[in-house]
């Protein structure tokens, strides 16, 4: 969508049409930019991995096209992905809008309550209300490496370097939404890592890698890998898995104090790439 919208304006520019500013056309009918933004309000948790979003719509409802920049600004601890959103708004009938997504995020210190933000384009004004819940409660029988900060030796283009701890294990939303997949095809090893935050307790680490119908674990899974955690400072490793064809690996060891959990992958099933749904730790 966002293509066909900068093709208007390039198109405009190669036939000599005349493109119309809102500043250039306050004399002669200002064009109207109505927001929009959902949902409202927007909640968002204090960790690093577990961003939430606002979809900013914009709408002309002018005669004119125009080209418009619409700033964005958040109160109190509450993070933007961009503060700006640019966008070319073609004066169509019926009326056309223009979306964009922008993450919002919060800092694990942040004060749980209610604040802001603020979209301004031209003369026109929205304010979202963003709602900072507390951090979750994370116990025993609770994942613990649920949204927290994750790193990698690389990360697809197509991918998100948290999709693997962001809680979704559904491998029908492969390459859509979630998962991790590295980015160096054929080389080997790649390691995937989530730093728990804090020192705890682990005796239980599940591993999901591909497995659908449509990518089995058999042909596109993990499958040889080293699960290990992080110690007095050191990786140390817990289990070593080799020939895996199965979807999710359960590796159980005897607990151990530890801040971070790391995969290493050796080989996949394809010989090409490492991918892993979802990353799950537990005390037991």
């Amino acid at each position: 969508m966002r293509r066909s919208v900068f093709a208007v304006a390039a198109t405009a520019a190669v036939l000599g049409l005349t493109v119309v500013s809102p500043a250039q056309s306050a004399s002669g009918g200002r064009p109207t930019i109505e927001l929009t933004a959902s949902p409202q309000p927007v909640e968002v948790v204090g960790l690093p991995c577990l961003p939430s979003s606002l979809t900013l719509g914009m709408t002309n409802t002018g005669g004119h096209g125009v080209y418009v920049d619409a700033e964005l600004n958040a109160s109190g601890p509450v993070g933007l992905e961009r503060g700006v959103v640019s966008s070319w708004l073609p004066a169509w009938d019926p009326d056309h809008t223009v979306t964009a997504r922008v993450g919002v995020t919060a800092p694990r210190t942040a004060v749980p309550g209610d604040y802001t933000v603020t979209v301004r384009a031209d003369r026109t004004r929205l304010t979202v209300p963003v709602r900072v819940l507390p951090l979750p409660g994370k116990k025993e029988g609770d994942n613990l490496a649920l949204g927290e900060q994750a790193a990698a030796s690389s990360t697809h283009g197509n991918f998100r370097l948290c999709g693997a701890v962001d809680g979704d294990r559904n491998p029908d939303n492969w390459s859509i939404s979630t998962g991790w997949n590295d980015g160096t095809r054929s080389v080997f090893p790649d390691d995937y890592s989530v730093a728990l935050g804090r020192s705890v307790s682990i005796g239980r680490i599940e591993t999901y890698t591909l497995d659908s119908a449509r990518y089995p674990a058999g042909r596109f899974g993990i499958r040889d890998f080293d699960v290990q955690v992080r110690t007095g400072g050191a990786w140390q490793t817990v289990d070593r898995v080799r020939g895996n064809i199965a979807g999710k690996v359960t590796s159980t060891f005897d607990p151990v104090i530890a801040d971070a959990v790391r995969v290493v992958v050796h080989d996949s099933n394809d010989h090409a790439y490492s991918r892993i749904m979802e990353l799950e730790v537990y005390s037991r």
